[in-house]
């Protein structure tokens, strides 16, 4: 059995299929983890949602924030922006059941000394604590208030963590930080405006895996979301956001061996972070 992590697809199911067949994927015998971000701003969101959802126990998905937006945006709680390509989902006959099975999926999925999670870990979390959080997230997606969840979910605020959070500010400040930090102070305060190169980020922060004394580091963290960081392989951190929907490659990565695979974009277009 294999296990491959694979970046964010964001509705490239051709790109997908493509690197499945790279990796000579079989259900019956590998794994696949999804850094998250399955949909939207590529053409093919339901083709991916249905893609992924019928492989089963086979694939392993963790929530991003644009597969929270769509759930946000079915829910009522946000409306569709010009650059969302998410009506093909939304119009689907099937559309009820894709969504009940991604409002579902995980925040955070821990298996051995690994961490798959969208966006990043706060720096003062060690791994158990954000297992614990995101379950928080997870419980009120899956339950019957979700709805009231999505109303609450988007703002910037809090930036900074504590324990002594509560309600929507505490879910939002969890999932924030699981699916839209990119960096942060060496206290942990994020700051969501930034999406670009590694060496453009201001003054004052750090990307959050580099952090001095990070609580998790002694897990590898598998991530996504930041398209302009690109492909990066450390011993305790993959980034796997190689920006397909931009014109890169999607990539997966073999965890056993490191292996890197990558399908070539169908339709490069300009970078645009």
């Amino acid at each position: 059995m294999a296990i491959y992590a694979v970046g964010d697809v964001q509705g490239c199911h051709a790109e997908l299929v493509r690197l499945l067949e790279i990796i000579d994927f079989d259900a019956g015998r590998d794994r696949l983890w999804l850094v998250g971000d399955l949909v939207n701003r590529g053409p093919g969101s339901l083709a991916v949602l249905r893609l992924v959802k019928s492989l089963g126990d086979a694939a392993i998905t963790v929530l991003g924030n644009h597969d929270l937006h769509l759930l946000a945006v079915a829910e009522g709680a946000a409306s569709l922006s010009r650059s969302d390509t998410l009506d093909e989902v939304l119009g689907a006959p099937d559309r009820d059941e894709l969504l009940h099975w991604l409002r579902h999926q995980r925040l955070l999925h821990v298996e051995g000394n690994f961490a798959l999670v969208h966006a990043g870990l706060l720096p003062g979390w060690t791994i158990g604590q954000a297992v614990e959080l995101a379950h928080e997230v997870e419980a009120v997606l899956r339950g019957g208030d979700h709805a009231k969840f999505f109303a609450h979910m988007y703002g910037n605020q809090p930036k900074v963590w504590s324990e002594d959070l509560t309600g929507y500010k505490r879910l939002r400040m969890i999932t924030n930080a699981l699916t839209r930090m990119r960096i942060c102070t060496d206290d942990g305060e994020m700051e969501f405006r930034f999406k670009g190169e590694y060496h453009n980020i201001p003054a004052g922060y750090r990307a959050w895996y580099e952090i001095p004394g990070r609580a998790s580091r002694a897990a590898t963290v598998i991530f996504g979301h930041w398209s302009a960081l690109g492909l990066i392989i450390r011993d305790n951190v993959i980034a796997l956001d190689t920006g397909c929907l931009w014109g890169g490659p999607l990539t997966a990565i073999r965890l056993e061996d490191r292996k890197v695979f990558q399908s070539p974009s169908t339709a490069p277009i300009a970078k645009h972070w």
